[in-house]
């Protein structure tokens, strides 16, 4: 098949990409590797269930205006279940349970509000969050205008440079508000601890959060399996504007003069190339790259990565009641009950652990072993109910890592004409994200449209 456009990567990103291409009257060809769609948002059938597991709990953020509007593109954004107001319930290391709820004010005073009802806090507590929401509305860079000529050395502050933790001590954040909120946040929007990410990072989600509508902070999950939820439909979508989506289709981008896409030794005939490859496999696409490319392939492959561990585990009856409850100060974040996200009849927990490089490596074994002690330890019915089945999930390069010192992340466009990047790891200013990887998508669509329309 002839295409305007080569789409190589069935993610987000590459369908994210292809179904705007579709969309403004480009014929489009999605190439993936593997056999079924998704990429690291995918799931499978468990054999013995026989129910679809997601390969990793993904949560959207009220604030994911790019992913809203793809999910909208083709028909998905119904399956997809977001809160009015962001509200999350935690079960603290002593079992105590407690609920962040924010009202429906304007940004960030509705975090203030909910923080300031927050039951697990002191009031030492609650009030070192006004700190926080002060450097939320300064510039993100250069030091503050005016302000606190008491603390000239909080307001110079490279976050570049430092960690989550480091910015978190230096703004006056207390031990209990950094363990209840701000860690298991940038944990999980970051999938790396706290003493590692770089605060830079973390910076961006919070602003992205707190300095919009209420709903911006709002938590969205998904009602279906991550393929039925947005990669099932985005094949429908693309077939329906006339364009092609194969699986099982390894490509490779061969420079003979310009660039082309080989499948399986044949050529397709393209006028652009958009690459949403993950940053672990970019490398292994190209052959022979000049130069210019040859650099980004050499930092993608410096680049760390972060893994994610999930354990599913099915009981015999309900075991709580949230769909979603945080486990602060424990290895196990958070738990997710699929029963009444999917309506399943008993309770199958998601259990994650992001940022899980130091457990990754653990046998199936202990790590279900370590999630059902958590598990049973947070909610007190768990204790009797009898546990049927567990599945764990490893994602070992689930996100890019974003420690200070990483590699400089590539623009959407190339030196190469007519090449183009996408992936959560392009520089959108954004961390490793679903976010991410759509912006990148609708980015490397409007380049290669504008690309092959001059």
């Amino acid at each position: 098949m002839d295409a305007d456009v080569v789409v190589i990567g069935g993610g987000f990103a590459g369908l994210s990409a292809a179904s705007l291409l579709v969309e403004r009257g480009s014929r489009v060809l999605v190439l993936e590797a593997r056999p079924t769609l998704g990429g690291r948002a995918t799931a499978f059938t468990d054999p013995a269930t026989g129910e679809r597991v997601d390969n990793g709990q993904h949560v959207l953020i009220g604030c994911y205006d790019e992913t809203f509007r793809f999910l909208r593109r083709i028909g998905a954004e119904q399956y997809v279940d977001l809160q009015r107001n962001l509200s999350v319930d935690f079960i603290d290391r002593g079992g105590r349970a407690s609920r962040l709820s924010c009202p429906s004010l304007p940004a960030p005073w509705h975090l203030l509000a909910g923080v300031m009802k927050w039951t697990a806090l002191t009031w030492t507590d609650r009030l070192a969050i006004v700190r926080v929401g002060a450097a939320l509305t300064r510039q993100p860079a250069g030091p503050a205008q005016g302000g606190h000529p008491e603390r000239p050395r909080r307001v110079r502050l490279h976050p570049d440079r430092q960690t989550v933790r480091d910015w978190l001590i230096a703004h006056g954040q207390t031990p209990r508000l950094i363990e209840f909120l701000w860690e298991p946040l940038a944990v999980a929007a970051l999938n790396q601890s706290i003493d590692v990410a770089a605060a830079d990072s973390f910076l961006v989600v919070l602003r992205r959060m707190f300095n919009g509508t209420p709903r911006a902070a709002a938590i969205a999950l998904p009602r279906k399996p991550l393929d039925e939820m947005y990669a099932i439909p985005a094949k429908r979508f693309i077939a329906r504007y006339g364009g092609e989506v194969r699986e099982s289709a390894p490509a490779h981008v061969v420079f003979r003069g310009t660039p082309r896409v080989e499948v399986r030794g044949q050529v397709v005939s393209a006028a652009a190339i958009v690459c949403a490859a993950p940053w672990y496999a970019f490398g292994d696409i190209f052959l022979d790259p000049p130069a210019p490319l040859q650099c980004i392939v050499n930092n993608a492959r410096a680049t760390g990565a972060a893994p994610i561990v999930t354990v599913n585990l099915w009981f015999d009856r309900v075991v709580t009641t949230p769909i979603f409850v945080g486990l602060p100060g424990r290895t196990m974040q958070w738990v997710f009950d699929k029963r009444l996200l999917f309506g399943e009849q008993t309770s199958h927990l998601s259990l994650v652990s992001s940022g899980a490089e130091h457990i990754v490596e653990r046998s199936n074994q202990e790590l279900v072993d370590l999630a059902v002690a958590e598990v049973t330890a947070a909610l007190p019915s768990a204790r009797a109910a009898t546990l049927r089945r567990a599945v764990v999930v490893r994602e070992k390069r689930a996100t890019f890592s974003v420690a200070p010192g990483q590699p400089p992340r590539p623009s959407t466009e190339t030196a190469v004409p007519g090449l183009f990047l996408a992936g959560d790891w392009i520089d959108t200013g954004l961390p490793a994200t679903i976010e991410s990887a759509v912006v990148s998508g609708h980015r490397a669509a409007e380049a290669a449209l504008a690309f092959i329309r001059e």
